[in-house]
């Protein structure tokens, strides 16, 4: 997902909870388009921070697989390494 469809859908559900909370206190929606615009803002915040942290997620997973794979390469070279020395020994 793209870094703006991230923070647009982020940013529309603040603006979706905002219309929720006034109504479920019975007040006007269009009184005050400050709450709007904070509620908006906090929750693009969130989208961005959500979209950095999924980037950086995907990057460590990656150097993670990248590190098992060459532990797992190097325990089979020792297996093999010694599989060998033990046959030569017989």
């Amino acid at each position: 997902m793209s870094l703006l469809a991230n923070i647009l859908g982020f940013a529309t559900f603040g603006l979706a909870a905002r219309f929720g909370q006034l109504g479920i206190q019975k007040r006007n929606l269009f009184s005050n388009p400050g709450g709007h615009l904070v509620a908006i803002a906090t929750f693009g915040f969130a989208g961005y921070w959500a979209y950095q942290w999924d980037i950086r997620a995907a990057e460590l997973l990656a150097d993670k697989r990248a590190e098992i794979l060459k532990h797992r390469r190097q325990e089979i070279a020792k297996a093999e390494q010694l599989g060998a020395s033990q046959l030569s020994k017989e």
